[in-house]
Parts: C-alpha cells; structure tokens; sequence
C-alpha cells in the first residue's frame, strides 16, 4: 500500500494509540479514533495499532475490512450511502445509486475527481421501515427518490459555491 502521511497525521495517530494502549479491546477504539481523526485508516495506523495491541498488521487489516464503517481510502468531503439491502433494493434503491453517480461524478464507493463527494452503497443501514433509505452527510433520508437525491445534492452543490465565494 502506498504511504503518503504526512508528520500531524502520524502524530496524530501516536497520539491516539498512545491514549488507548494498555485498555482491553483497543484495537475498534483506536480505529474509530483514527477514522474520526483523519477521515479514513491509512496502512501506518494498522501498523501503529498492531504493534501497540500486540497483535499482526493482518488481523488490524482483518477487522477494518470487516466492519463497513471503516474505511481505507479517504473520503470525499461530502459522504452519500445508499442501502442496497433487500427492502431497499425491492424498492429501487439502485435508481438512488445510479442518479448520485449521474451527479457526483463518483463511482460506487469510491471519490469524485473533485473530492467532493462519495458514494456508498451498503447491505443495510437498519432502517428498512423507511426504504428506500439512504443517508447523505449522516443525515437519514427515509423513502427516498432519485428527485430528493438530486435536491439534496444540488443544495450541497450551492452551499459549496456560496462558500467558496465568500473565501
């Protein structure tokens, strides 16, 4: 994996594994940290974590590709999650995927050019009373349609215009 951090992120990833060595189950604490810290877990926080946890980079690995909130790669400044879950996916959450890629410009799980957006599709975000169910910036948006998607990000679209004029 290629290595890119620079020194605050290092330190800051210190600073977290420092914080919870010695703790019983560290290892989700310290990557929730990181997570929350840097946006994503860059392979020298698994390293960092292993060695202070006292177990292999590979089970740290294990873990973070086993949980879907944990992420590798970074994430665009704007983070959209579309549930492809049975009850949502009965209701044409594939169209919700297909119109915030249409408009983001991201593929599925992976960051528009610009940084600005991602787009997730995951198995279930447990609101299945709701679906199609998905959520944009950590807000739920419960049976939802390709119209509210493409209003939700229309208004990021302008908040980010009307920021960047003001700087």
């Amino acid at each position: 994996m290629e290595r890119k951090l620079n020194a605050a992120s290092l330190q800051k990833i210190d600073e977290i594994v420092a914080k919870h060595r010695g703790k019983a189950g560290p290892v989700k604490l310290m990557l929730h940290d990181v997570q929350r810290e840097l946006g994503y877990i860059p392979v020298e926080a698994m390293e960092k974590i292993a060695e202070a946890s006292g177990v292999s980079p590979a089970e740290v690995y294990g873990v973070v590709t086993f949980y879907t909130q944990f992420t590798t790669q970074p994430k665009g400044k704007h983070v959209i999650n579309v549930c492809l879950g049975t009850a949502c996916y009965v209701k044409n959450s594939q169209a919700l995927v297909d119109k915030a890629i249409e408009l983001t410009g991201a593929n599925i799980n992976k960051t528009s050019d610009d940084g600005l957006f991602s787009v997730d599709a995951t198995r279930c975000l447990g609101a299945c009373g709701l679906a199609p169910v998905c959520i944009i910036d950590g807000r739920t948006i419960g049976n939802a349609t390709p119209q509210k998607v493409a209003e939700e990000i229309a208004a990021i679209r302008a908040a980010e215009q009307a920021e960047a004029a003001e700087a």
